[in-house]
């Protein structure tokens, strides 16, 4: 059964940081693409950070380009997402979603991909 598991949500201060994981079962992460998204209720799910499996390339949107950054480690079937120097407006919940790419590079598309995690809660307040 393929399942995405997020972890590492939280409340944070303006300017932390935050370690997100998507931890993946049912299938390896080669010739998948594995791609972040956040959404804030009454607003389009958008795309974050994604990952190509089959060569490990990965993409970020220009929001939060310097700030995110995502990771793999294969080892543990596991993709990460780090968030640092984070801001009120990053304030969402964070999910991960997988697609079969084969070679293809990722895409920040929600309609790509077809297995989603729960999803964590990232809170931005002080």
């Amino acid at each position: 059964q393929v399942q995405l598991v997020e972890s590492g949500g939280g409340l944070v201060q303006p300017g932390e940081s935050l370690k997100l994981s998507c931890a993946a079962s049912g299938f390896t992460l080669d010739y998948f693409a594995i791609g972040w998204f956040r959404q804030v209720p009454g607003k389009e799910r958008e795309g974050v950070s994604c990952f190509s499996g089959s060569d490990g390339s990965t993409y970020s949107a220009d929001s939060v380009k310097g700030r995110f950054t995502i990771s793999s480690d294969s080892a543990r079937n596991t993709v990460y997402l780090n968030v640092n120097s984070l801001k009120p407006e990053d304030t969402a919940v964070y999910y991960c979603a997988a697609a079969y790419v084969g070679f293809k590079l990722c895409q920040l598309l929600p309609g790509e991909y077809d297995t989603w995690g729960q999803g964590t809660q990232v809170t931005v307040s002080s």
